[in-house]
Protein backbone atom coordinates (compact mmCIF):
# COMPACT_ATOMS: atom_id res chain seq x y z
CA UNK A 1 0.00 0.00 0.00
CA UNK A 2 1.27 3.70 -1.02
CA UNK A 3 0.78 5.97 1.49
CA UNK A 4 0.82 10.05 0.64
CA UNK A 5 2.39 12.32 2.90
CA UNK A 6 1.34 15.71 1.93
CA UNK A 7 3.25 18.51 2.89
CA UNK A 8 2.69 20.33 6.14
CA UNK A 9 1.92 23.96 6.52
CA UNK A 10 4.88 26.49 7.09
CA UNK A 11 4.77 26.54 11.03
CA UNK A 12 4.19 30.55 11.75
CA UNK A 13 5.60 32.11 14.65
CA UNK A 14 3.24 34.11 16.96
CA UNK A 15 5.00 37.62 15.96
CA UNK A 16 4.40 36.48 12.32
CA UNK A 17 0.85 36.08 12.74
CA UNK A 18 0.40 39.12 14.80
CA UNK A 19 2.70 41.15 11.62
CA UNK A 20 0.04 39.56 9.07
CA UNK A 21 -3.07 41.13 11.13
CA UNK A 22 -1.57 44.43 11.64
CA UNK A 23 -1.00 43.92 7.72
CA UNK A 24 -3.80 42.82 6.92
CA UNK A 25 -6.01 45.47 9.08
CA UNK A 26 -3.92 48.39 7.30
CA UNK A 27 -4.16 47.04 3.98
CA UNK A 28 -8.29 47.29 4.41
CA UNK A 29 -8.01 50.41 5.99
CA UNK A 30 -6.14 51.74 3.27
CA UNK A 31 -9.10 49.92 1.16
CA UNK A 32 -11.64 51.35 3.04
CA UNK A 33 -10.35 55.01 2.41
CA UNK A 34 -11.37 54.71 -1.11
CA UNK A 35 -14.59 53.44 -0.63
CA UNK A 36 -17.52 56.48 -0.61
CA UNK A 37 -20.49 55.86 2.59
CA UNK A 38 -17.30 54.22 4.90
CA UNK A 39 -15.60 57.56 4.20
CA UNK A 40 -17.49 60.61 4.45
CA UNK A 41 -16.84 63.66 2.14
CA UNK A 42 -14.58 61.33 0.16
CA UNK A 43 -15.34 64.29 -3.00
CA UNK A 44 -13.21 65.97 -1.19
CA UNK A 45 -9.85 64.27 -0.92
CA UNK A 46 -7.13 65.70 -2.27
CA UNK A 47 -3.45 63.51 -2.73
CA UNK A 48 -1.86 65.27 0.61
CA UNK A 49 -2.45 68.01 2.96
CA UNK A 50 -4.87 69.33 5.49
CA UNK A 51 -7.42 70.46 3.50
CA UNK A 52 -8.56 66.78 2.56
CA UNK A 53 -11.99 66.77 4.70
CA UNK A 54 -12.21 63.05 3.76
CA UNK A 55 -12.64 61.16 6.72
CA UNK A 56 -12.79 57.66 6.97
CA UNK A 57 -15.52 56.34 9.28
CA UNK A 58 -16.04 59.95 9.99
CA UNK A 59 -12.84 60.35 12.51
CA UNK A 60 -10.00 60.20 10.54
CA UNK A 61 -8.92 62.71 8.48
CA UNK A 62 -7.33 60.84 4.88
CA UNK A 63 -6.04 61.93 1.75
CA UNK A 64 -4.73 59.82 -1.18
CA UNK A 65 -1.03 59.62 0.12
CA UNK A 66 -2.40 58.92 3.93
CA UNK A 67 -4.85 55.63 2.45
CA UNK A 68 -1.94 54.68 0.13
CA UNK A 69 0.85 54.69 3.01
CA UNK A 70 -1.67 52.16 5.17
CA UNK A 71 -1.64 49.64 1.73
CA UNK A 72 2.16 50.26 1.90
CA UNK A 73 2.61 49.43 5.49
CA UNK A 74 -0.36 46.37 5.01
CA UNK A 75 1.49 44.37 2.14
CA UNK A 76 4.62 44.94 4.25
CA UNK A 77 2.88 43.51 6.79
CA UNK A 78 1.49 40.35 5.14
CA UNK A 79 5.06 40.11 4.31
CA UNK A 80 6.50 39.61 7.60
CA UNK A 81 4.75 36.24 7.46
CA UNK A 82 7.51 34.91 5.46
CA UNK A 83 9.94 34.86 8.23
CA UNK A 84 10.06 35.81 12.03
CA UNK A 85 12.95 38.45 11.43
CA UNK A 86 10.63 40.71 8.79
CA UNK A 87 7.50 39.90 11.46
CA UNK A 88 9.97 41.46 14.25
CA UNK A 89 10.77 43.91 12.41
CA UNK A 90 8.01 45.05 10.67
CA UNK A 91 6.22 45.61 14.38
CA UNK A 92 8.72 47.38 15.85
CA UNK A 93 10.31 49.50 13.22
CA UNK A 94 6.59 50.40 12.19
CA UNK A 95 5.57 50.85 15.88
CA UNK A 96 8.66 53.64 16.05
CA UNK A 97 7.51 55.14 12.47
CA UNK A 98 3.91 55.42 14.38
CA UNK A 99 5.53 57.37 17.47
CA UNK A 100 7.44 59.99 15.63
CA UNK A 101 4.11 60.44 13.37
CA UNK A 102 2.04 60.94 16.84
CA UNK A 103 4.91 63.82 17.88
CA UNK A 104 4.72 64.74 14.91
CA UNK A 105 1.21 65.57 14.86
CA UNK A 106 1.14 66.91 18.28
CA UNK A 107 3.85 69.24 17.04
CA UNK A 108 2.54 70.36 13.88
CA UNK A 109 -0.14 72.75 13.55
CA UNK A 110 -3.26 71.16 12.07
CA UNK A 111 -3.73 74.00 9.73
CA UNK A 112 -0.26 74.30 8.29
CA UNK A 113 1.47 72.82 4.99
CA UNK A 114 3.53 71.39 7.87
CA UNK A 115 0.22 68.79 7.93
CA UNK A 116 0.65 67.00 4.62
CA UNK A 117 -0.61 63.53 5.42
CA UNK A 118 -3.20 64.92 7.04
CA UNK A 119 -3.60 64.10 10.27
CA UNK A 120 -6.14 65.12 12.83
CA UNK A 121 -7.12 64.49 17.24
CA UNK A 122 -8.46 60.92 16.10
CA UNK A 123 -5.45 60.04 13.86
CA UNK A 124 -2.83 61.20 16.52
CA UNK A 125 -4.12 59.13 19.57
CA UNK A 126 -4.46 56.24 16.79
CA UNK A 127 -1.11 56.42 16.32
CA UNK A 128 0.29 56.59 19.36
CA UNK A 129 -2.16 53.53 20.10
CA UNK A 130 -0.81 51.79 17.17
CA UNK A 131 2.88 52.49 17.99
CA UNK A 132 2.63 51.47 21.68
CA UNK A 133 0.94 48.18 20.28
CA UNK A 134 2.99 47.65 17.36
CA UNK A 135 6.37 47.93 19.57
CA UNK A 136 4.74 45.68 22.17
CA UNK A 137 3.82 42.85 20.21
CA UNK A 138 6.63 43.14 18.29
CA UNK A 139 9.00 42.63 21.41
CA UNK A 140 7.25 40.17 23.19
CA UNK A 141 6.32 37.66 21.06
CA UNK A 142 9.34 38.71 18.61
CA UNK A 143 11.34 36.57 21.75
CA UNK A 144 12.94 33.17 20.21
CA UNK A 145 11.39 30.52 22.31
CA UNK A 146 13.85 28.88 25.04
CA UNK A 147 15.08 25.91 24.58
Amino acid sequence: MITQTSPSAPTRTRVQIVAGIFGAVFLLVGILGFVPGITQNLDTIMFAGHHSEAALLGLFQVSVLHNVVHLLFGVVGLLGLRSRGLAKAYLVVGGIVYAVLWIYGLIVPMETMGNFVPLNTADNWLHFVLAVAMVTTGIVFGRRPRA
